[in-house]
């Protein structure tokens, strides 16, 4: 009997019916030189449909199962991202290496952050173009340093402390190599670093 009309009979959906034939492999069919599926003389098509609608339920009831399972996982993720956003804003940080009214518990080590910056020097020739360096970096100074304490607190934070002593920070500076281009000397960009440095420790309110 033709699959489609093993569909059509039962109320079922042809595709969905042909994919669980050639899938689960447990009823023997033939297919024909159109790409349509006969289920063999002999076979109970009561039993297969049986067979096909319990797979329907099954495949449904794990469906669901997943779906709950990664809907779980999702808000613990976003709890936890939550949580973790608390954690950095109410992290403090000082050059020293104490706090008022807190009391070290945990020293977890030396911790830091880093953040670069490309600035163009300019070029010399037909198409030169001037660029000033230093507004360039101070308009980018402050940027790159809140993204270094930035990544130093996630790395205080991974090591499971609320607090950084110590800090202070690294300055890097790699001069650009010239190049001649188009008639003229062309220079590469500066490089400005910087890194944060502190020491990650648990701190506790007197």
């Amino acid at each position: 009997m033709k699959s489609k009309d093993v569909a059509s009979n039962y109320g079922l959906e042809p595709a969905l019916f042909d994919n669980w034939l050639k899938e689960a492999r447990a009823v023997p069919y033939k297919t024909g030189l159109m790409g349509g599926l006969t289920i063999e003389d002999g076979v109970d098509i009561d039993d297969v449909v049986d067979q096909f609608r319990q797979y329907l339920v099954d495949y449904e009831a794990r469906m669901t199962s997943e779906n709950a399972a990664k809907l779980r996982a999702d808000e613990e993720a976003a709890l936890a991202a939550q949580e973790k956003q608390r954690a950095l804003a109410s992290m403090l940080i000082t050059s020293g290496f104490s706090f008022d009214g807190y009391t070290i518990t945990k020293y977890s080590g030396y911790i830091s952050g880093d953040d670069v910056v490309q600035v163009d020097r300019g070029s010399q020739g037909l198409f030169s173009r001037a660029t000033n360096v230093g507004e360039s970096l101070m308009a980018s100074l402050t940027v790159i340093r809140r993204n270094a304490l930035a990544e130093l607190k996630e790395a205080a934070y991974e090591l499971g402390c609320n607090a950084v002593i110590g800090v202070d920070f690294d300055y890097l500076t790699l001069d650009p190599e010239t190049v001649n281009a188009n008639g003229g000397t062309l220079y590469m960009p500066y490089v400005f670093g910087v890194t944060a440095n502190g020491n990650a420790v648990v701190i506790e309110k007197n």
